[in-house]
This record gives C-alpha cells, sequence and structure tokens, in this order.
C-alpha cells in the first residue's frame, strides 16, 4: 500500500482497537465503548485468536492500540505480546493489570491498574490514539 493511501485510510476511516480480554460480558461493554467514541473496536477472547486478526483489512483503518487484559496473559509469553504489536505495525499496547499481582514486565505503553473504569480505558485509548474531530462519533449510528 502506497504511503498516500495509508494516510488517506488512516485520516477518513475509524483506527481499529483490538481488544484481548477472556471474559466475554467486559470485553463486549468495552468494544462498545471504544465503538461510541468513534473507534472501530473488535475484541477476541485470548492471544491466539488475537493473531487470526488481519493486519490489514479492506475498508478498514489499521489496527493502532491493543488493550491486553492481564487474564489474557496466563497461558501466553510477553514475546507473544509484542510479536502482536509488531504485527500491527507498532502499535500501541495497554495493559489491564490485576490489582493484587504485579503486572508483568512487557511492551506496554500504558498499565491501568484494576479496578478500572470502562471511560477510564476509553481515556486512555483517546490519549494514545487521538481521533480527529470528524470521527469523534458513534460507528455503529451512521
Amino acid at each position: 500500500m502506497s504511503p498516500s493511501i495509508s494516510k488517506i485510510a488512516t485520516n477518513t476511516m475509524p483506527p481499529r482497537v483490538l481488544v484481548v480480554m477472556p471474559d466475554q460480558w467486559r470485553r463486549a461493554l468495552l468494544r462498545a465503548a471504544l465503538r461510541e467514541a468513534g473507534y472501530d473496536a473488535v475484541g477476541t477472547r485470548g492471544l491466539r485468536q488475537a493473531r487470526l486478526v488481519q493486519a490489514a483489512e479492506p475498508e478498514r483503518a489499521p489496527v493502532r492500540l491493543i488493550v491486553i487484559d492481564q487474564d489474557a496473559l496466563i497461558d501466553a509469553d510477553i514475546a507473544s505480546v509484542s510479536a502482536l504489536g509488531e504485527r500491527h505495525r507498532g502499535a500501541g499496547i495497554v495493559l489491564l493489570a490485576r490489582a493484587t499481582v504485579r503486572p508483568p514486565e512487557g511492551p506496554w505503553s500504558r498499565v491501568l491498574r484494576r479496578p478500572v473504569s470502562v471511560a477510564h480505558v476509553v481515556r486512555a485509548a483517546e490519549e494514545l490514539v487521538p481521533l480527529p474531530a470528524e470521527l469523534r462519533h458513534a460507528i455503529d449510528s451512521r
């Protein structure tokens, strides 16, 4: 893809956020909040499934942020997380860390410790991957 096409896609399409979280209800709630803010949020229950998310898809912007719940790291190593970030061309990675367990060292752009609200995670996404004014609207209501 040429740089000009990539830039056009990035500027006119909502950036994708990949949510990796084993708990279906919390994942769905976070995805809905991110989509309401204007992000093209997709979700998976674990890192193995997250590797199936394509880096480039027609008519979609690239994944610019990955939000990983620490519970999704139980059967994974940090090298898998780093590889996922590299696969998505250096996407930022936010770890939702447990309150009672020290978060693992990793390629985190930010670590949010529980308890954390959905609004707090959305704010972190907005700080790490700011949306232009024309993309700040719910993407499911177009």
